[in-house]
């Protein structure tokens, strides 16, 4: 019973920390990151379709990404959802293929995304403690219908706090690891 609560709370805060790495992908450091790129839906034919569902896209460079089209005509509408993104690049068309060259980031720019990489591991903190919230309210429903003993219930109430004093040392690590990437000059 109690080692299920354990196991779901686990999955929960997984899940979390997982969407914070994504988020965290599409973040822009000073380097070409082809996850940067994973946000931008061109329109295919009148349906919104993800870029890397259309093209091929490459990272040659530290600070170029290619994408090449698997249809030649699709150079126009992949340049065009480019350009109204909110990445701020700006893609140079070459025949059947797209070089979007990445800019240094300036040190305000830097701190903006720094700003941003917090932002989104306290919304993970936030998850997390949900999660923590959810098995201890588990704990004590069981507590209460009689189906685990109160030693049992406080022992289990101090593995969910070490599993989410874990995750939340995970989310930290993770939010110090990209600042010294964004920050890396």
């Amino acid at each position: 019973m109690l080692e299920d609560v354990i196991k779901e709370l686990r999955e929960g805060i997984d899940k979390a920390i997982e969407a914070f790495r994504r988020d965290l992908a599409k973040v822009r450091t000073g380097r070409a990151n082809a996850a940067m790129l994973d946000g931008i839906r061109v329109d295919y034919y009148g349906v919104p379709t993800p870029l890397v569902q259309m093209a091929t896209v490459s990272v040659p460079e530290p600070r170029l990404i290619t994408i090449k089209p698997w249809e030649k005509n699709q150079v126009k509408a992949i340049d065009k959802a480019l350009r109204e993104s909110d990445l701020n690049l700006n893609p140079q068309v070459d025949a059947d293929l797209i070089r979007l060259p990445i800019p240094p980031l300036t040190e305000e720019r830097r701190r903006d995304m720094v700003k941003l990489t917090k932002k989104n591991g306290e919304e993970c903190k936030v998850a997390i403690r949900k999660h923590r919230r959810d098995a201890n309210e588990m704990i004590e429903t069981l507590e209460k219908d009689g189906e685990v003993s109160g030693d049992d219930a406080d022992r289990a109430k101090k593995k969910v706090e070490d599993v989410v004093a874990e995750g939340t040392r995970q989310v930290d690590t993770i939010i110090a690891h990209k600042e010294k990437d964004i920050l890396d000059v």
